[in-house]
């Protein structure tokens, strides 16, 4: 609509501008033309002002609309007619790419052909301003907010204004689409079972037609499930044939009309149950084994109980609890000999801590003494004596006992129990709560040390102020330069809990594996020691991995340090890599690695191994089983490692037993050679980490030019004044604004600006919001954004742009000082 004006309106004005020429050059009716001419071009500027003023109301509410967007949890973006981002929240900048997301989107969809005919009908609804919805399967992709993605929710909605603008919204649906896959396999498991029984199942409507039958009881009459449905079950009795009780429960010999003539004799055992007020029938059917056509009523419920006990998809038993001294199998199906894991025949008899895991028996006998009592006792998750590390749920049940005891003997007393598999669901529930846990504990690192980095900075950089006036010969230099080591410190550790939350700043590389450790086995062998061998096995062709080379080597250097530790006595810590392709999902311990080609890296020790109780929690922040001991540390190790890895794309995992020694497994996503040029990475050879260790000659100093002007935005007092003094004392004009909006005012009354510095997280207007206007309207000005982590500017597009510049914290005043001059040598040579 606004762009209609804008057409129209220039239009007009040129319409009116001819036809006031032509009056001007005519003759008898050139008042009037005129006339003509002066309204038209009045009309045409009145509609072009009408935009301006719409555009200019827009752009003023765009930092109001980012600040609610922000509350979503969902990625939403809004954009214009041509794909421009009028508003979006952090998530929506990251995953919506580019003008046309759609396309973005398309390069990480699955191969199934529904989610490509899905993605055509949004991109339909998309270019012609229609409102739709799908769900797409998408490749597994790494992201710190929405975790793994594998099934996403797309939303197309058309906005009335500005003309063709949309919103477009992607919600993680992976968790519930998940949770429906459990439920469908479990309805087509029991529709299956169903199928195949022995005995025969129906079930009829109100009006007593048939609304389901399974595959043996159509067989049976000569036709197929689908073809019974809608039959009247009356028609289905053979001539003669007892009829079953429509208004209650009835069990009976009927005779059954076959398909290819002649009838079926059978025993029928029919139940009503109620669905939304409507009363239905189903039933069990078991034809006779015998050779006559008479059902022998007598035999034929001890057939159907036999064939239900043992076709049963769950386990069951009978265990006799009366007069013994402990609770005894008496019976058990094929089901629960499957799940232990023994014959059959083999549990007869035996005892119920037997088949329980010795931790829990105490407990399960408990239970069981109090059924036998005739307690009601709740199911109870039980785990069982099994080479798998079974789980499963037991419901159990007292059983009527016809026998009547012998003389001095207690009365015989048998229970019921059903045991129902849940070792796949209990694991489903582990891997969500751990994920859960981390993600929580990763946001809470992530949001402290973002804190602390802002104090941190103000530390170090006052105490690098301090020394300008107090060298080595002042009484006070050994103090401060005590206080500034000592936040030095304190950021080493700021910088492991930011790599646990998957939050640090990264530079990423491609990187040949066998020479990256190729390069650190020397320090690797000092850091072990003389009593622990270091061996190296390397595969063929292992391939490349995108990572940071340093903190790779920070992952290395800390599983090392980890082996050495519980290898007191010495040992042999073994590194071996190769390339490894997944078909299929694989599952260690809570971890899941998705199927795809990964590197390998296993680090195994010979060492004390890890307690099974403590697996779980190996890779949480501060936790440390070396605690008390000389080897004791931080506790930051392991997760800095997790942290790093994970945000990486990759995984790593855990396995041992205590006394056997560990093995830390890391899988990274494999690039080969070609890949690497395609994606056109840069291929380097790993940096040697001995350099850092050994020391290497520092780079001379910058020459800082003067007379510029600099512009610092940052709502932490501190922080802005240690900057700007920092930056006054180099020679620069130095401006302050404690928040976006400031800065924009600032902005306005000064064109002399040459860069601004601002932090990305600030109330009101943030940093990623100042820096598109800024580069917007005054393009001229160079941007540096400060953080406390990488992924403030890795949510939109200022992440790749040239012009602009990333200033981690804490830094210090040189830090400061060397990127405002980086930034002001790029402008001198871009600006004409």
């Amino acid at each position: 609509m606004m762009k209609g004006f804008s057409t129209w309106g220039a239009l007009i004005v040129v319409l009116g501008f001819g036809v006031t020429l032509s009056g001007a050059t005519g003759s008898g009716v050139a008042s009037w033309t005129m006339a003509v001419g002066a309204v038209l071009g009045v009309v045409g500027a009145f509609l072009m002002l009408r935009e301006a003023s719409v555009w200019q109301a827009l752009l003023g509410r765009t930092e109001s609309l980012d600040a609610f967007l922000s509350r979503d949890k969902r990625a939403v973006r809004i954009v214009d007619a041509v794909g421009r981002t009028l508003a979006a929240n952090a998530d929506g900048r990251r995953f919506w790419g580019g003008s046309d997301p759609l396309m973005a989107l398309e390069a990480r969809l699955s191969e199934s052909e529904s989610d490509h005919e899905s993605l055509e009908r949004l991109r339909s609804a998309y270019q012609a301003g229609l409102d739709d919805a799908q769900e797409l399967s998408l490749r597994p992709v790494r992201d710190e907010r929405l975790g793994n993605r594998d099934w996403v929710r797309i939303e197309v909605r058309a906005l009335p204004r500005p003309a063709g603008a949309r919103v477009l919204i992607a919600s993680d649906v992976s968790a519930r689409r998940a949770v429906e896959n459990v439920l469908k396999g479990e309805r087509e498991y029991l529709s299956d079972f169903l199928d195949f029984l022995p005995v025969g199942v129906y079930a009829l409507d109100a009006e007593q037609n048939v609304r389901y039958a399974n595959l043996a009881f159509a067989e049976w009459l000569g036709t197929t499930p689908d073809a019974l449905i809608g039959q009247s079950f009356a028609g289905l009795l053979a001539e003669g044939s007892a009829r079953p009780e429509i208004d209650g429960a009835w069990r009976g010999a009927v005779r059954l009309r076959s398909a290819r003539g002649g009838s079926l004799p059978a025993l029928l055992m029919q139940t009503l149950y109620d669905e939304n007020g409507e009363t239905l029938t189903r039933a069990v059917v078991v034809r006779d084994a015998g050779e006559s056509g008479d059902v022998d009523e007598g035999r034929a419920p001890a057939l159907f109980g036999r064939l239900v006990f043992d076709e049963s998809p769950v386990g069951i038993a009978v265990v006799d609890v009366g007069g013994l001294p402990y609770p005894m199998l008496a019976e058990a199906n094929e089901t629960l000999a499957a799940m232990l894991g023994r014959p059959r025949d083999d549990l007869i008899g035996l005892g119920l801590e037997d088949v329980v895991d010795p931790a829990m028996r105490a407990e399960v006998s408990s239970v069981f003494a109090r059924a036998a009592l005739g307690e009601p006792v709740a199911p109870m998750e039980v785990r069982l004596d099994t080479p798998r590390d079974l789980t499963a749920m037991v419901h159990i049940r007292p059983v009527p006992v016809d026998e009547v005891p012998e003389e001095g003997k207690a009365p015989p007393i048998r229970l019921l129990i059903h045991v129902i598999d849940t070792t796949d669901r209990r694991t489903l529930q582990m891997q969500t709560a751990q994920a859960q846990k981390m993600q929580a504990m990763g946001q809470l690192a992530g949001g402290v040390a973002h804190d602390f980095n802002n104090l941190l900075t103000a530390m170090i950089g006052f105490c690098d102020l301090l020394l300008q006036r107090h060298g080595p010969g002042s009484a006070s230099f050994t103090d401060i330069m005590q206080v500034k080591q000592n936040a030095n410190r304190a950021a080493n550790l700021v910088r492991q809990l930011l790599a646990f939350s998957r939050r640090q700043p990264l530079l990423p590389r491609f990187v040949r594996v066998p020479d990256a450790l190729a390069e650190l086995s020397h320090l690797l062998r000092r850091l072990l020691g003389e009593t622990i061998e270091l061996n190296l096995i390397h595969g063929r062709d292992v391939g490349y991995v995108r990572v940071d080379p340093g903190q790779f080597d920070q992952v290395i250097l800390n599983l090392a340090v980890n082996a050495r530790d519980a290898m007191v006595g010495g040992g042999t810590l073994t590194i071996r890599t190769e390339s490894r392709h997944l078909t299929e999902p694989l599952k260690v311990g809570t971890e899941t690695v998705a199927p795809g080609h990964y590197v390998v890296i296993e680090a195994a020790d010979t060492g004390t191994g890890i307690a099974k109780e403590d697996l779980s929690r190996i890779f949480e922040p501060f936790f440390s089983t070396k605690a008390g001991s000389a080897a004791a540390g931080t506790g930051l190790g392991l997760s800095t490692v997790y942290g790093i890895v994970r945000q990486t794309e990759g995984t790593v995992t855990v396995e041992s037993k205590k006394g056997a020694g560990a093995t830390f497994t890391i899988y990274l996503p494999r690039f080969d050679e070609a890949a690497v040029r395609a994606r056109a990475g840069t291929l380097v050879e790993p940096a040697s980490v001995t350099s850092s260790v050994e020391g290497v000659a520092s780079p001379p100093p910058l020459v800082l030019p003067e007379g510029k002007v600099v512009l610092i935005v940052e709502d932490e007092d501190a922080v802005r004044v240690f900057g700007s003094r920092a930056l006054k004392a180099k020679g620069y004009t130095v401006l302050e604004a404690a928040d976006g909006e400031q800065a924009i005012s600032i902005l306005q009354d000064h064109d002399d600006v040459d860069v601004l510095i601002t932090d990305m997280v600030m109330p009101g207007m943030d940093g990623a919001t100042l820096a598109r206007l800024v580069r917007q309207e005054y393009p001229a000005i160079r941007v540096v954004l400060m953080s406390g982590y990488s992924e403030d500017i890795a949510s939109d597009d200022l992440a790749d742009s040239p012009d602009v510049l990333f200033l981690a914290k804490p830094f210090s005043l040189e830090a400061l000082a060397g990127k405002v001059a980086k930034a002001l040598e790029h402008c001198d040579i871009t600006t004409p």
